[in-house]
Protein backbone atom coordinates (compact mmCIF):
# COMPACT_ATOMS: atom_id res chain seq x y z
CA UNK A 1 0.00 0.00 0.00
CA UNK A 2 1.40 3.40 -1.02
CA UNK A 3 1.35 6.03 1.73
CA UNK A 4 2.37 9.66 1.75
CA UNK A 5 1.05 13.16 1.15
CA UNK A 6 -1.22 14.24 -1.64
CA UNK A 7 -0.31 17.46 -3.43
CA UNK A 8 -2.64 19.57 -1.28
CA UNK A 9 -0.96 18.32 1.88
CA UNK A 10 2.48 18.86 0.34
CA UNK A 11 1.52 22.44 -0.52
CA UNK A 12 0.29 23.04 3.03
CA UNK A 13 3.49 21.61 4.54
CA UNK A 14 5.87 23.59 2.32
CA UNK A 15 3.99 26.81 1.60
CA UNK A 16 4.35 26.31 -2.16
CA UNK A 17 1.19 26.41 -4.24
CA UNK A 18 -0.01 23.16 -5.89
CA UNK A 19 0.23 24.66 -9.41
CA UNK A 20 3.86 25.61 -8.75
CA UNK A 21 4.63 22.15 -7.40
CA UNK A 22 3.18 20.57 -10.54
CA UNK A 23 5.29 22.83 -12.76
CA UNK A 24 8.44 22.00 -10.79
CA UNK A 25 7.70 18.31 -11.07
CA UNK A 26 7.03 18.44 -14.81
CA UNK A 27 9.88 20.74 -15.84
CA UNK A 28 12.66 19.79 -13.45
CA UNK A 29 11.77 16.32 -12.09
CA UNK A 30 12.22 17.77 -8.61
CA UNK A 31 9.56 15.56 -7.07
CA UNK A 32 9.50 11.79 -7.27
CA UNK A 33 6.04 10.71 -6.14
CA UNK A 34 4.77 7.18 -5.96
CA UNK A 35 1.32 6.30 -7.28
CA UNK A 36 -1.53 4.55 -5.57
CA UNK A 37 -3.39 1.73 -7.24
CA UNK A 38 -5.84 4.37 -8.44
CA UNK A 39 -3.08 6.44 -10.05
CA UNK A 40 -2.97 9.23 -7.46
CA UNK A 41 0.37 10.78 -6.60
CA UNK A 42 1.74 10.45 -3.07
CA UNK A 43 4.72 12.48 -1.92
CA UNK A 44 7.32 11.45 0.65
CA UNK A 45 9.18 13.31 3.37
CA UNK A 46 12.11 13.43 0.96
CA UNK A 47 9.90 15.40 -1.45
CA UNK A 48 8.98 17.74 1.41
CA UNK A 49 12.66 18.33 2.19
CA UNK A 50 13.50 18.98 -1.47
CA UNK A 51 10.69 21.52 -1.86
CA UNK A 52 11.65 23.32 1.34
CA UNK A 53 15.29 23.42 0.24
CA UNK A 54 14.32 24.87 -3.15
CA UNK A 55 12.05 27.46 -1.53
CA UNK A 56 14.96 28.63 0.64
CA UNK A 57 17.21 28.95 -2.42
CA UNK A 58 14.59 31.03 -4.23
CA UNK A 59 14.37 33.30 -1.19
CA UNK A 60 18.16 33.75 -1.47
CA UNK A 61 17.77 34.98 -5.06
CA UNK A 62 18.31 31.83 -7.13
CA UNK A 63 16.11 31.18 -10.15
CA UNK A 64 14.29 27.86 -10.09
CA UNK A 65 16.39 26.43 -12.92
CA UNK A 66 19.60 27.33 -11.10
CA UNK A 67 18.32 25.88 -7.85
CA UNK A 68 17.22 22.68 -9.57
CA UNK A 69 20.69 22.33 -11.08
CA UNK A 70 22.29 22.71 -7.66
CA UNK A 71 19.94 20.12 -6.25
CA UNK A 72 20.77 17.76 -9.08
CA UNK A 73 17.26 17.53 -10.42
CA UNK A 74 18.59 18.37 -13.87
CA UNK A 75 22.04 17.82 -15.29
CA UNK A 76 24.72 15.74 -13.55
CA UNK A 77 23.72 14.43 -10.12
CA UNK A 78 25.60 16.24 -7.34
CA UNK A 79 27.67 14.57 -4.70
CA UNK A 80 26.03 13.92 -1.34
CA UNK A 81 28.92 13.50 1.09
CA UNK A 82 31.72 15.98 1.69
CA UNK A 83 34.20 13.36 0.47
CA UNK A 84 32.31 13.02 -2.81
CA UNK A 85 32.20 16.80 -3.26
CA UNK A 86 35.98 16.99 -2.74
CA UNK A 87 36.63 14.14 -5.16
CA UNK A 88 34.44 15.78 -7.79
CA UNK A 89 36.35 19.05 -7.45
CA UNK A 90 39.71 17.31 -7.75
CA UNK A 91 38.50 15.40 -10.81
CA UNK A 92 37.36 18.68 -12.39
CA UNK A 93 40.76 20.18 -11.60
CA UNK A 94 42.51 17.23 -13.25
CA UNK A 95 40.41 17.80 -16.36
CA UNK A 96 40.87 21.61 -16.17
CA UNK A 97 37.14 22.31 -16.32
CA UNK A 98 36.56 25.81 -14.88
CA UNK A 99 32.77 25.74 -15.24
CA UNK A 100 32.54 22.34 -13.55
CA UNK A 101 34.74 23.54 -10.68
CA UNK A 102 32.40 26.48 -10.14
CA UNK A 103 29.29 24.30 -10.30
CA UNK A 104 30.67 21.77 -7.85
CA UNK A 105 31.66 24.51 -5.42
CA UNK A 106 28.12 25.88 -5.63
CA UNK A 107 26.71 22.42 -5.02
CA UNK A 108 28.92 21.92 -1.96
CA UNK A 109 27.79 25.22 -0.44
CA UNK A 110 24.17 24.49 -1.31
CA UNK A 111 23.99 20.92 -0.05
CA UNK A 112 26.35 20.93 2.94
CA UNK A 113 26.54 23.07 6.04
CA UNK A 114 28.92 26.00 5.64
CA UNK A 115 31.20 24.68 8.40
CA UNK A 116 31.34 21.24 6.79
CA UNK A 117 32.08 22.78 3.39
CA UNK A 118 35.00 24.68 4.90
CA UNK A 119 36.46 21.83 6.96
CA UNK A 120 35.88 18.84 4.68
CA UNK A 121 35.91 20.36 1.19
CA UNK A 122 37.63 23.74 0.85
CA UNK A 123 40.50 23.26 3.30
CA UNK A 124 41.52 19.84 1.87
CA UNK A 125 41.04 21.16 -1.68
CA UNK A 126 43.31 24.14 -1.11
CA UNK A 127 45.86 21.95 0.64
CA UNK A 128 46.03 19.59 -2.34
CA UNK A 129 46.21 22.52 -4.76
CA UNK A 130 49.10 24.04 -2.79
CA UNK A 131 50.99 20.74 -2.67
CA UNK A 132 50.56 20.17 -6.40
CA UNK A 133 51.64 23.70 -7.21
CA UNK A 134 54.75 23.41 -5.05
CA UNK A 135 55.49 20.01 -6.59
CA UNK A 136 55.23 21.40 -10.10
CA UNK A 137 52.29 19.23 -11.16
CA UNK A 138 49.91 22.19 -11.16
CA UNK A 139 50.53 25.39 -13.10
CA UNK A 140 50.20 28.83 -11.58
CA UNK A 141 47.23 29.47 -13.86
CA UNK A 142 45.47 26.35 -12.60
CA UNK A 143 46.19 27.31 -8.99
CA UNK A 144 44.73 30.76 -9.63
CA UNK A 145 41.71 29.19 -11.31
CA UNK A 146 40.77 27.30 -8.15
CA UNK A 147 41.69 30.13 -5.78
CA UNK A 148 39.57 32.68 -7.62
CA UNK A 149 36.62 30.30 -7.84
CA UNK A 150 36.79 29.79 -4.07
CA UNK A 151 37.38 33.49 -3.41
CA UNK A 152 34.31 34.57 -5.38
CA UNK A 153 32.06 32.26 -3.36
CA UNK A 154 33.54 33.27 -0.04
CA UNK A 155 33.07 36.89 -1.06
CA UNK A 156 29.31 36.42 -1.17
CA UNK A 157 29.32 35.03 2.37
CA UNK A 158 31.53 37.87 3.60
CA UNK A 159 28.83 40.34 2.61
CA UNK A 160 26.79 39.25 5.64
CA UNK A 161 28.00 41.44 8.51
CA UNK A 162 26.17 39.45 11.21
CA UNK A 163 27.40 38.73 14.69
CA UNK A 164 28.17 40.92 17.66
CA UNK A 165 27.15 38.87 20.69
CA UNK A 166 30.68 37.68 21.52
CA UNK A 167 32.45 40.96 20.79
CA UNK A 168 34.56 42.51 18.05
CA UNK A 169 37.41 40.83 16.20
CA UNK A 170 39.69 42.47 13.62
CA UNK A 171 41.21 40.04 11.11
CA UNK A 172 44.07 40.80 8.74
CA UNK A 173 46.93 39.15 6.91
CA UNK A 174 50.42 39.45 8.37
CA UNK A 175 52.72 42.00 6.71
CA UNK A 176 53.59 40.85 3.19
CA UNK A 177 51.07 38.02 3.27
CA UNK A 178 48.91 37.69 0.15
CA UNK A 179 47.10 34.39 0.83
CA UNK A 180 43.77 35.32 2.39
CA UNK A 181 41.38 32.45 1.67
CA UNK A 182 41.94 30.90 5.10
CA UNK A 183 41.36 34.30 6.71
CA UNK A 184 38.15 34.72 4.74
CA UNK A 185 36.87 31.37 6.00
CA UNK A 186 37.83 32.29 9.57
CA UNK A 187 35.93 35.56 9.23
CA UNK A 188 32.78 33.80 8.04
CA UNK A 189 33.06 31.10 10.72
CA UNK A 190 33.47 33.68 13.50
CA UNK A 191 30.51 35.71 12.27
CA UNK A 192 28.40 32.57 12.29
CA UNK A 193 29.60 31.97 15.84
CA UNK A 194 28.28 35.38 16.89
CA UNK A 195 31.25 37.72 16.48
CA UNK A 196 31.27 41.13 14.85
CA UNK A 197 34.27 40.72 12.56
CA UNK A 198 36.04 43.53 10.73
CA UNK A 199 37.83 41.91 7.79
CA UNK A 200 40.90 43.77 6.49
CA UNK A 201 42.41 41.04 4.31
CA UNK A 202 45.76 41.51 2.60
CA UNK A 203 47.75 44.74 2.28
CA UNK A 204 46.45 46.25 5.51
CA UNK A 205 49.36 47.83 7.42
CA UNK A 206 49.71 46.18 10.81
CA UNK A 207 49.90 49.56 12.56
CA UNK A 208 46.52 50.44 11.07
CA UNK A 209 45.04 47.10 12.15
CA UNK A 210 46.25 47.70 15.71
CA UNK A 211 44.86 51.22 15.74
CA UNK A 212 41.51 50.01 14.42
CA UNK A 213 41.34 47.25 17.01
CA UNK A 214 41.87 49.88 19.72
CA UNK A 215 39.32 52.27 18.23
CA UNK A 216 36.67 49.55 18.03
CA UNK A 217 37.45 48.17 21.50
CA UNK A 218 38.08 44.82 19.83
CA UNK A 219 38.89 41.88 22.04
CA UNK A 220 40.68 39.96 19.27
CA UNK A 221 43.20 40.82 16.56
CA UNK A 222 43.60 37.83 14.27
CA UNK A 223 46.64 37.66 11.98
CA UNK A 224 47.15 35.09 9.24
CA UNK A 225 50.45 33.96 7.74
CA UNK A 226 51.09 31.13 5.33
CA UNK A 227 54.88 30.76 5.74
CA UNK A 228 57.54 31.36 8.36
CA UNK A 229 59.01 34.05 6.10
CA UNK A 230 56.40 36.47 7.43
CA UNK A 231 57.28 36.05 11.10
CA UNK A 232 60.08 38.67 11.30
CA UNK A 233 57.89 41.42 9.86
CA UNK A 234 55.03 40.35 12.11
CA UNK A 235 57.16 40.43 15.25
CA UNK A 236 58.60 43.81 14.30
CA UNK A 237 55.15 45.25 13.72
CA UNK A 238 53.85 44.08 17.09
CA UNK A 239 56.79 45.54 19.03
CA UNK A 240 55.06 48.91 18.91
CA UNK A 241 52.63 47.44 21.39
CA UNK A 242 49.25 45.81 21.43
CA UNK A 243 46.36 47.86 22.86
CA UNK A 244 45.12 46.87 26.29
CA UNK A 245 42.31 44.35 26.18
CA UNK A 246 43.23 43.06 22.72
CA UNK A 247 44.33 39.43 22.40
CA UNK A 248 46.44 38.59 19.37
CA UNK A 249 45.61 35.32 17.61
CA UNK A 250 47.90 33.92 14.90
CA UNK A 251 46.73 31.38 12.36
CA UNK A 252 47.59 29.85 9.04
CA UNK A 253 50.25 27.39 7.92
CA UNK A 254 53.04 29.70 9.09
CA UNK A 255 51.70 30.06 12.62
CA UNK A 256 53.31 27.80 15.21
CA UNK A 257 53.10 27.39 18.95
CA UNK A 258 56.62 28.76 19.28
CA UNK A 259 55.71 31.90 17.33
CA UNK A 260 52.60 32.40 19.43
CA UNK A 261 54.64 32.14 22.62
CA UNK A 262 57.19 34.69 21.36
CA UNK A 263 54.40 37.10 20.52
CA UNK A 264 52.42 36.46 23.68
CA UNK A 265 49.62 35.41 21.34
CA UNK A 266 47.14 32.56 20.98
CA UNK A 267 47.83 29.94 18.32
CA UNK A 268 44.62 29.33 16.37
CA UNK A 269 45.69 25.80 15.49
CA UNK A 270 45.25 23.85 12.25
CA UNK A 271 41.47 23.25 12.36
CA UNK A 272 38.97 26.01 11.74
CA UNK A 273 36.43 24.71 14.25
CA UNK A 274 39.12 24.49 16.92
CA UNK A 275 40.23 28.04 16.16
CA UNK A 276 36.69 29.33 16.64
CA UNK A 277 36.45 27.56 20.00
CA UNK A 278 39.79 28.97 21.17
CA UNK A 279 38.81 32.48 20.16
CA UNK A 280 35.45 32.10 21.89
CA UNK A 281 37.23 31.55 25.20
CA UNK A 282 38.83 34.98 24.82
CA UNK A 283 35.39 36.56 25.10
CA UNK A 284 34.57 34.76 28.35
Amino acid sequence: MVTGLNIAALAQRTGVAPDTLRKWEQRYAILQPQRTSGGQRRYSERDVARVEWLRERLEEGYRIGEAALLLGSVGPKPARSAHEHLKGLLDALDDVEPEVIGLKLDQAFALLRVEETFEAVLCPLLEVVGERWQGGTLTTAEEHLVSEAVRSRLGHLLADAGGGTHGVAVLACAPGERHELGLMMATIALRRDGWKVVYLGADAPLADALALAEALSASVLGLSLSTAERTDALEAGLRAGVPDGVSVVVGGAGATGALARRLGAVNAGPALAGAVQRIRTLAA
